[in-house]
Formats: C-alpha cells, structure tokens, sequence
C-alpha cells in the first residue's frame, strides 16, 4: 500500500474510550467491529478486555484489511479479519464458526487515511480521481455518477443523500461542464460546485463541496442502504445481554439507527432494549484533538431475551 506501520497513528479512533465502556465486560467476550477500517478501535478492545477476549473485523476496503492486519498482528489468534461488506455478517460469522457474539461495533465514518489518501477521491481538500468506492474492485465510481447521471437524478443524488440546498444548480452545473470535458478529478468537482453556489454560501461555516462529496459517496457505495437490515442482522446474532453499537456521522445515519433501535425495543417482541436516551457525543477535549470526531454520534443498545421465550 505504501504506507508504513508508524501511519497507523493516523487514525484516531472516534468515542474510543467510550466503546470500550459499553462492549468490555470482566469475563472473556466476542466482538465483531463490523467496520474495522484501519483498525484503532479493534486495538482499543483488544488492549482493554481479558486476554481470552477475541475480535472479529471486518471491512470491504483491502488495504484497510491489510493494513489491519499488520497493526493487530501481534494479538494472534485473538483477531480474526475478513474482507467483506457489513451486510454480509451473518454469514462471515457461520464461515468463521461463530453462533452468538457479545458486542457489535458499526462505525460508519469515512476513516483518516482514507480521506487523506488523494488516489481515493473521498475529499475535496486533496486532487485525485473521482472514484469513493470502499472496495476498489468493484462497483460504480463517483465520476461514473457525475458524468452518466441524468440531471435530475443527480440533484436527488445530491439532495437526498447530502442535504444540500443547491443541489439542482450544482447538478445543473455539473451537466453543463460535462458536456465540454467530463468531470474526473475531485478538485474540477469541487471548483464546479464552488462556482455554482452564492458566495455566502462559498464561505460558510462547512466547505461548499461537503455535502455533495457525502452524497456521491453514500450513493457510490449504497451506505444507507444496508443500514437497516445490518442493524437487524447484529441483534439476531447478539447473545442475551449482548449490546451493539454504532456511530454515525450525519444525520441520514443517525436517523436509521434512531429509527431501528427504537422499532427492535418496542412490542411484546422487543428484542433490544436502548441504554443511550440521547446519542454520546465527543467530548471537547477529543473534538479539539481529533476534530473530525465533532460531528460524531455514539447509540447503543442491549439484547433482550424475547419474552415468549421466557
């Protein structure tokens, strides 16, 4: 990958502390961090829990799994890495022989490195290739989206999944440049957007480009999609006591895991019951620190036994 083990300091776990407060118990546990990325709250749990204690990671991008593997490889057999989509977990449990778990961990940011790595094309701040696949080898490219959608599909793309105002002048736009040249890098993308916007909106509090690079990303890789059914799928393979967390980091997430957490701790067949009234922020002092953590929201929820079976 052409990145050295020191890099792995990079990447600053988000409500590290207080993952570990909610998943690590006294007795020896399994934990799926459904989302292991480049590993630092896998390391967090397996530096804090007992030593019988194993993790099992996940995550679709290869040079995270790679770059993983070399950071927890001194834990053993205690972690267990898979390439693969969250979406899948069930069966990446069977095929590791697992039944039950006792925690699930779902971050589902947009890790350091990768928006630090200008070949991915996640940000703006960096010129690269409009690509934003999590898994490189397969899929739909953000430039596949901005030179082959029509313009109405792209202000939805944009309005839906971004929450921006402008969307249909920054689709507009798009389309218009598109027809001279296509739209390749992130730094025409953003110029584009920047053009296409008032100025006062230019020099807002968040960077013009942000909502839109969110939208092109979740679409690209059909983030909200899955949210819903994987959220589902973790508390079917909770043991009884077992919790689950997730953190989001817009509000289209967060509204998900509200919504689903909510719907499973609810009826005579709840099987959740939610520990977190209001979702755990950052603290200033981890803001200040790591200020990507500051839009940052941390829910958790505990499985229940299902009353009939009581």
């Amino acid at each position: 990958m052409g990145e050295s083990i020191a890099s792995e300091n990079l990447h600053i776990p988000v409500l590290g502390q207080e993952v570990c407060s909610w998943l690590i118990y006294q007795q020896p546990t399994t934990i799926v961090d459904c989302t292991v990325g480049y590993g630092g709250h896998a390391e967090m749990l397996l530096m804090s829990s007992p030593v019988e204690t194993r993790v099992v990671g996940l995550d679709q991008d290869s040079q995270a799994i790679e770059f993983s593997q070399r950071r927890l490889n001194r834990f053993g057999d205690r972690i267990v890495l898979r390439q693969g989509n969250y979406r899948d977990l069930k069966s990446h449990l069977a095929e590791a022989g697992i039944a039950k778990v006792d925690g699930v961990l779902f971050d589902f940011g947009v890790s350091s490195p990768q928006l630090d790595d200008p070949l991915r094309g996640f940000s703006f701040q960096r010129e690269g290739p409009l690509d934003m696949r999590m898994d490189q080898t397969i899929g739909t490219t953000a430039a596949d989206l901005v030179n082959g959608s029509p313009e109405h599909e792209l202000a939805d793309i944009i309005f839906q999944n971004g929450e921006e105002r402008y969307a249909r002048r920054i689709a507009r736009a798009i389309v218009q440049e598109r027809q001279r040249q296509p739209v390749m890098t992130t730094g025409v993308l953003a110029s584009i957007i920047a053009g296409s916007v008032p100025a006062s909106y230019r020099h807002g509090r968040i960077h013009c480009a942000t909502r839109t690079f969110q939208a092109l990303r979740i679409a690209v890789n059909h983030e909200l999609d899955f949210l819903e059914p994987s959220l589902r799928d973790a508390t079917d393979v909770l043991a009884v006591g077992g919790r689950v967390c997730a953190i989001s980091f817009h509000s289209l997430e967060d509204r998900i895991v509200k919504h689903t957490f909510r719907s499973l701790a609810q009826g005579p067949d709840a099987t959740l019951s939610i520990l977190t009234k209001k979702p755990v922020l950052p603290s200033e002092a981890e803001c200040e620190a790591n200020p990507r953590s500051r839009s940052a929201k941390l829910r958790v929820a505990e499985r229940q036994p299902r009353m009939g079976l009581l």
